[in-house]
Protein backbone atom coordinates (compact mmCIF):
# COMPACT_ATOMS: atom_id res chain seq x y z
CA UNK A 1 0.00 0.00 0.00
CA UNK A 2 1.13 3.29 -0.84
CA UNK A 3 0.16 6.49 1.27
CA UNK A 4 1.31 10.20 1.47
CA UNK A 5 1.72 12.21 4.59
CA UNK A 6 -0.89 13.80 3.87
CA UNK A 7 -3.22 10.74 3.85
CA UNK A 8 -1.76 10.33 7.34
CA UNK A 9 -3.21 13.32 8.16
CA UNK A 10 -6.64 12.22 7.14
CA UNK A 11 -6.70 9.11 9.78
CA UNK A 12 -7.63 8.73 13.46
CA UNK A 13 -5.26 7.07 15.45
CA UNK A 14 -6.84 4.34 18.17
CA UNK A 15 -5.04 1.70 20.56
CA UNK A 16 -6.41 -1.62 20.58
CA UNK A 17 -5.32 -2.03 24.12
CA UNK A 18 -7.18 -0.04 25.77
CA UNK A 19 -9.76 1.15 23.02
CA UNK A 20 -9.05 4.46 23.42
CA UNK A 21 -8.92 7.29 20.76
CA UNK A 22 -5.79 9.51 20.51
CA UNK A 23 -6.72 11.61 17.86
CA UNK A 24 -5.60 12.34 13.76
CA UNK A 25 -1.82 12.14 12.98
CA UNK A 26 -0.36 15.86 12.78
CA UNK A 27 3.39 15.10 11.90
CA UNK A 28 5.60 12.39 11.18
CA UNK A 29 9.22 11.60 11.86
CA UNK A 30 11.47 10.79 9.53
CA UNK A 31 15.11 9.70 9.34
CA UNK A 32 16.21 11.70 6.59
CA UNK A 33 19.45 9.68 6.08
CA UNK A 34 17.89 6.22 4.34
CA UNK A 35 13.96 7.91 4.34
CA UNK A 36 12.29 5.35 7.01
CA UNK A 37 9.40 6.48 8.74
CA UNK A 38 10.26 6.01 12.10
CA UNK A 39 6.99 7.40 14.25
CA UNK A 40 3.89 9.01 13.74
CA UNK A 41 2.43 11.95 16.37
CA UNK A 42 -0.64 13.38 17.24
CA UNK A 43 -1.37 15.99 19.23
CA UNK A 44 -2.01 15.78 23.00
CA UNK A 45 -5.61 16.63 24.54
CA UNK A 46 -6.86 19.84 24.85
CA UNK A 47 -6.52 21.32 28.61
CA UNK A 48 -8.40 24.31 30.09
CA UNK A 49 -8.02 26.93 26.98
CA UNK A 50 -8.75 25.53 23.44
CA UNK A 51 -5.43 26.65 22.22
CA UNK A 52 -3.53 24.97 25.06
CA UNK A 53 -2.49 21.00 24.66
CA UNK A 54 -0.95 18.51 26.56
CA UNK A 55 2.48 16.93 24.85
CA UNK A 56 2.20 15.04 21.66
CA UNK A 57 1.76 11.31 21.61
CA UNK A 58 4.93 10.01 19.30
CA UNK A 59 3.63 6.23 18.01
CA UNK A 60 7.38 4.00 16.94
CA UNK A 61 6.41 2.80 13.68
CA UNK A 62 6.65 -0.69 15.22
CA UNK A 63 3.56 0.03 17.16
CA UNK A 64 1.18 0.37 14.17
CA UNK A 65 -0.96 -2.54 13.73
CA UNK A 66 -3.08 -1.71 10.92
CA UNK A 67 -3.41 1.53 8.51
CA UNK A 68 -7.31 0.85 7.04
CA UNK A 69 -9.01 3.70 5.01
CA UNK A 70 -10.15 5.86 7.95
CA UNK A 71 -8.11 4.80 11.33
CA UNK A 72 -4.66 4.03 11.68
CA UNK A 73 -5.07 1.16 14.70
CA UNK A 74 -1.84 1.00 17.27
CA UNK A 75 -0.99 -1.53 19.84
CA UNK A 76 0.90 0.60 23.26
CA UNK A 77 0.01 -1.36 26.07
CA UNK A 78 0.48 1.04 29.17
CA UNK A 79 1.31 4.56 28.75
CA UNK A 80 2.02 6.65 25.35
CA UNK A 81 5.54 8.08 24.68
CA UNK A 82 4.89 11.53 25.00
CA UNK A 83 6.76 14.68 23.57
CA UNK A 84 7.10 18.40 24.48
CA UNK A 85 5.34 20.53 21.99
CA UNK A 86 7.42 23.08 20.42
CA UNK A 87 7.08 26.46 21.52
CA UNK A 88 4.78 28.43 19.24
CA UNK A 89 6.03 31.18 16.83
CA UNK A 90 3.75 33.65 16.69
CA UNK A 91 3.40 35.71 13.49
CA UNK A 92 2.95 39.67 13.14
Amino acid sequence: MRCRVQDLRCKEVINVCDGRRLGYVCDVIINTANGQLLAIVVPGPCRFFIFMREDDFVIPWECIRKISDEVILIEVPGEHRRERRPPRKWMI
